[in-house]
């Protein structure tokens, strides 16, 4: 008899960090278990798919990175679709369906899922499933789960509307061909689009959660099953006591303990939840937790050759500069709420390495030595923390395109891959939570880290390890019968990446230097974290540089102190730049170290203005807001410099908590608290600017509350200064962003 082959779908990904990526692997390894044969593939790995004859469902994941950019592995691929030279018909036989992921902390929410599916739509495809909008904002799972939930039975119905259009072809050659385009309106595919408003709502294609619980923990399956994604769709609600076989279930259920007691037995009284401790109904509840991911990397510890070369340092040093660090200033007081420092680089031994304002480069830190050495001792490893890593893959491993990490390099100790390679601090997704634990003693710490993976535990998830950031070391401390191998924290830790900067200054005004600014940044004590740490590159770089560390009022030291030294490449920012034109005016909105890059704007125009006397130069507008006039009010001098010059048109600045009645000004002045005060008093020469010069503005700064205050400030403005509906105002302004008038540099 001739062997059935399984129904085959494509799936493709465009991954920045690595969270797309994974989505699309565990599926890729999900699909045997509802017969289906996934063939995964990057973007950019063109020769491995071919859209253009593809007869089969395709599947995209897709996240969003910058101002709105596709991914790096994604930007040929959306590049291609985007050419003004294909048919409108070019991809009528492509039944497509789409998951976004993007931050709605920032702007362009998931814009490169939303490129994507507009062009795919006016190219002729035809979309089989409702696009999927996760924002990681407030947990990719509120949208990511259910859209997992209903993907398998779209797939499978698009399958067969497909194999029967094809069949109806064949049998009526006379028909027209167009009969055989999947209808996205057809009743056996239901569409409903999913987003973080109305997910609540949705029931998944096979059943609620209530309905999957219900049935899968009255069955005695194992509580280990082999899959691999951190957001599954539940178990079939078939026969109980088949849950573990009809599908292959993609989570586990778990009922709850019936008393929580401690080691010693006596029973364990919970008056509060916290990271380690819940309360009803979680406490009480069964669980839908994600299947148990499978392993794939075999890592052994050899003690090395004391001949071999030892690295220091980051590994791809050849591409990166290390530059002194001549300068340092604290710019805010010492009583400020947050601590902005000011570094100077020494870039003046790389000729090469030229920059614009605007643009940004990154900061190679390793891991804190203190946290690398509480990790080896937490995995037992401190003895052997000279020992070679050597990483191979399991022979046998279920995972589907696993691969040894890349950005670990061969022949380097323990200590080098926990200091350099891994970031440590990351926090653990439910995947990792899940695997952990499989690797957990105590019954009652195993409980908890079920619930914290599990649907059911999503909010404490969000409340005890997201939302304070929790690393993985204070996690490990927190559940101290949890004893994981050094395997499974190099399959699920991320690659530790650079920290990217804006530049503060002009090559013009400061040949050969290279200066920027930061806040260093303070994480707050929490469940799970007994004292507060500073942030990974903020706090590295403030204790590197504080031998040096000029204060606001003191002189510059005239001691030979060794300059310290850091490594950092370039990244070009190609749009986040000043008007080439320079008689165009533009605006800029930079609250705190927001104003940094406005720095080096403002350096390179008063160049200009000295280097083209004759020339027209246009306005320029400066939005600058702080919590006092005299604590962090950053590069005051140099900005009232820019005023007396005529560099800097207008100079507009608030201070959110200085007395408002000892503030200077009007009435009007002292209520401005914050830069879209400021902007909606200037709400006439803003919008003239933008809409009748065709000018340009530019927003720095927070991307949580700032940027979107200042967004929804200019549609009112523009509604009211045109006398237009919110939807024209917002249409405006969209306008802008498309013409590349209103650009971003925002962060989390």
């Amino acid at each position: 008899m001739p062997c059935e082959v399984n129904p085959r779908f494509v799936l493709l990904y465009g991954s920045q960090k690595g969270q797309a990526q994974s989505i699309a692997e565990g599926l890729a390894e999900e699909a045997e278990e509802h017969g289906l044969v996934a063939e995964l593939s990057c973007l950019e790995h063109k020769e491995k798919y071919n859209l253009e004859k593809e007869n089969a469902p395709v599947v995209f994941i897709v996240s969003t990175t910058g101002d709105g950019e596709p991914p790096d592995n994604a930007l040929q691929f959306v590049k291609r679709i985007k050419k003004k030279t294909l048919p409108t018909d070019h991809y009528k036989h492509l039944s497509y369906a789409l998951l976004a992921l993007g931050d709605t902390n920032y702007a362009n929410f998931c814009n490169c899922g939303k490129i994507i599916e507009r062009r795919l739509q006016e190219l002729g495809a035809k979309q089989f499933y409702a696009t999927g909008y996760a924002d990681d904002g407030v947990g990719l799972e509120v949208v990511l789960d259910p859209w997992l939930d209903g993907l398998w039975k779209a797939i499978k119905s698009a399958l067969s509307k497909m194999a029967s259009d094809r069949t109806g072809y064949l049998n009526a050659e006379a028909v027209d061909s167009t009969k055989g385009t999947p209808d996205s309106s057809s009743p056996d595919v239901q569409l409903n689009l999913l987003s973080i408003t109305d997910c609540q709502n949705c029931d998944s294609v096979g059943g609620s959660v209530e309905t999957v619980s219900k049935s899968a923990s009255a069955a005695s399956a194992p509580a280990t099953q082999t899959a691999v994604s951190d957001h599954r769709p539940d178990a079939s609600a078939g026969s109980p006591g088949l849950a573990s076989q009809s599908h292959g279930a993609a989570s586990v259920t778990t009922s709850a303990p019936e008393t929580q007691t401690k080691d010693a037995g006596v029973p364990c009284v919970i008056l509060a939840s916290s990271l380690k401790c819940s309360l009803p109904p979680l406490s009480e509840s069964s669980l839908n937790v994600p299947a148990l991911p499978p392993s794939y990397l075999d890592v052994s510890l050899q003690e090395m050759d004391t001949t071999e070369e030892q690295i220091i340092g980051p590994f791809n040093k050849e591409t990166l500069h290390e530059v002194p660090i001549p300068r340092a200033v604290q710019l805010t007081r010492g009583d400020s709420v947050k601590t902005a420092l000011f570094l100077e680089l020494d870039i003046s031994a790389y000729p090469m390495m030229t920059y614009q304002p605007g643009d940004s480069f990154d900061v190679f830190c390793p891991n804190r030595a203190t946290e690398v050495e509480d990790m080896l001792h937490r995995l037992g490893l401190y003895d052997q923390r000279n020992h070679r890593v050597d990483i191979y893959l399991c022979k046998d491993t279920m995972k589907k395109g696993a691969q040894v990490p890349p950005y670990i390099p061969k022949n380097i100790s323990l200590l080098y891959v926990l200091t350099w390679c891994l970031e440590i601090r990351s926090v653990p997704k439910k995947a990792f939570l899940r695997a952990l634990v499989e690797h957990t003693g105590d019954s009652v710490q195993r409980r908890r880290l079920q619930e914290l993976c599990s649907k059911q535990g999503t909010a404490d998830y969000n409340l005890y390890v997201r939302d304070p950031s929790l690393s993985v070391l204070e996690l490990l401390t927190a559940f101290p019968s949890c004893s994981p191998p050094l395997s499974l924290l190099i399959e699920h830790l991320p690659k530790l990446q650079p920290r990217p900067y804006s530049a503060a200054s002009s090559c013009l005004m400061y040949p050969g230097k290279l200066h920027f600014v930061f806040n260093v940044v303070e994480l707050p004590a929490c469940s799970g974290r007994p004292a507060g740490r500073r942030g990974l590159c903020t706090g590295w770089l403030f204790d590197l540089i504080n031998p040096v560390l000029l204060f606001p009022g003191k002189d510059e030291s005239s001691g030979r102190m060794a300059l310290p030294k850091i490594h950092v490449s370039l990244r070009p920012n190609c749009s986040f730049r000043p008007p080439s034109d320079l008689s165009v005016p533009f605006i800029m909105v930079g609250p705190g170290t927001g104003v940094a890059p406005f720095i080096g704007f403002l350096q390179q125009r008063e160049k200009e203005r000295l280097e083209n006397p004759g020339a027209t130069f246009g306005e320029t507008w400066l939005f600058f807001g702080c919590r006092h006039r005299d604590r962090d009010f950053l590069f005051r001098e140099e900005l009232e410099g820019f005023v007396s010059s005529g560099t800097l048109s207008h100079l507009k600045v608030c201070f959110s908590r200085d007395d408002q009645l000892e503030e200077e000004g009007n009435d009007s002045a002292a209520r401005c608290r914050y830069v879209q005060h400021n902007l909606r008093l200037s709400s006439q020469h803003v919008t003239d600017i933008l809409l009748k010069q065709n000018g340009c503005l530019y927003v720095c700064g927070d991307a949580k509350n700032m940027a979107k205050d200042v967004n929804e400030t200019l549609i009112e403005m523009i509604r009211t200064e045109l006398q237009v509906d919110q939807l024209e105002a917002m249409k405006r302004l969209a306008g802008l962003r498309e013409e590349k008038r209103y650009l971003q540099d925002i962060w989390g």
